[in-house]
């Protein structure tokens, strides 16, 4: 077992629906379908866990040991390629599972995933998993749906990439992320992410990211920080994304 599966802090057993942060007002895809009489049993087979930032959830390449429902925060889902270098494939938000689909398949993680901020979440041991899908067939469905969603967002990301001019590529991005992860503030939406990640989540360089913030900022388009874009102008920014 890998060290990052090792210790559970906080360990608890709270009721299923208390799990979710208020933001989450809708049942998660993997549940939904699920009679409420059901509840119980799932969760109760979970114990609640806490990630400190930038905390490993598990690495890709390890056995899949657990699975994980994140109930707050955000994660940070990426692969290592040959050279070293990583790759953003994508950010779980509340409601998200990871290493579900990994536990039916291969058995193997095939990516690595990281607390992005800190985030909570309700950990099941993947054999425990495994006998709660076999007793609720509408796991297993949910799941390839959730499988078909993260498919089509990478495949137009793919796209992007192969026929799309970098300034709309990381406009997109920004736009995709306000939604995900964006917060409000006095001069617009902030995303807590750096350059360098969203460097990496739009197969670009970080010079470029940094050469396009500061081109837009002074437009008034964004206000870019250390750790975080703040974006000023939607309107703005979506007629850049539209660009051919």
């Amino acid at each position: 077992m890998s060290s990052v599966a090792q210790q559970f802090t906080a360990e608890r057993k709270v009721p299923f629906s208390q799990q979710f942060s208020s933001a989450v007002v809708e049942l998660p895809p993997l549940f939904s379908g699920i009679l409420p009489a059901d509840y119980a049993a799932i969760s109760a087979a979970a114990r609640s866990r806490t990630f400190a930032r930038g905390e490993m959830l598990y690495l890709g390449g390890d056995a899949v040991n657990q699975v994980l429902l994140l109930t707050s925060g955000y994660v940070k889902v990426t692969h290592i390629s040959r050279s070293g270098a990583e790759v953003i494939l994508r950010l779980g938000t509340p409601g998200d599972v990871l290493g579900a689909m990994n536990l039916l398949s291969t058995g193997r993680y095939d990516t690595t995933a990281q607390a992005f901020r800190s985030c909570r979440a309700l950990v099941w041991e993947a054999r425990v998993f495994k006998t709660l899908a076999e007793r609720f067939p509408v796991l297993q469905r949910n799941m390839v749906g959730i499988l078909c969603e993260s498919l089509l967002e990478l495949e137009e990301r793919f796209r992007e990439v192969a026929t799309e001019r970098v300034g709309p590529r990381v406009a997109n991005q920004l736009l995709r992320l306000q939604e995900k992860i964006g917060r409000p503030t006095e001069d617009g939406v902030e995303l807590g992410l750096s350059r360098e990640e969203l460097a990496q989540m739009t197969g670009t360089t970080l010079f470029t990211v940094s050469r396009l913030l500061s081109a837009w900022e002074a437009c008034g388009m964004v206000k870019p920080s250390r750790e975080a874009v703040t974006i000023c102008d939607l309107g703005a920014l979506r007629a850049i994304a539209q660009e051919s």
